[in-house]
């Protein structure tokens, strides 16, 4: 499981897309449906990276051998400091095939939307090129 904080941490996309299921679906901190799929979600962590500033995982919950996992983190975007977690489910051939994640507090969400939202237009492009 601590292999996708390594992955994380290290800003390694490709170990990233490597670790998802293609199926894997992806339910935003700060967008009402899920998004499903390795390419958009992809896209939408390639972004994220770039929107967190200081990101930095600060507890790991669950064992390497349970189908759940949490990462909880802390960041800031656009000066607002924000805590969330990562809550990742494993499917049996061990790539994640749930992805949520939330985070507080409201302003600091606020922030992440509204940066998300004026990259959602680069996001699906990047999903749409990742899938040819």
């Amino acid at each position: 499981m601590s292999t996708f904080r390594t992955a994380v941490e290290q800003r390694d996309l490709a170990a990233i897309r490597d670790l998802l299921a293609d199926d894997v679906r992806f339910i935003s901190p700060v967008a009402f449906k899920p998004y499903d799929g390795k390419a958009i979600t992809i896209a939408i962590l390639s972004n994220v990276i770039e929107v967190f500033q200081n990101f930095r995982y600060v507890n790991e919950i669950g064992t390497s051998n349970e189908a759940d996992h949490a990462l909880v983190f802390e960041a800031a975007v656009n000066g607002k400091t924000l805590t969330g977690c990562d809550f990742l489910h494993y499917n049996e051939a061990g790539k994640i095939d749930q992805f949520m994640v939330m985070v507080r507090p409201l302003n600091a969400a606020t922030e992440l939307a509204n940066e998300m939202a004026a990259r959602f237009d680069q996001i699906v492009a990047q999903a749409t090129a990742e899938m040819s």
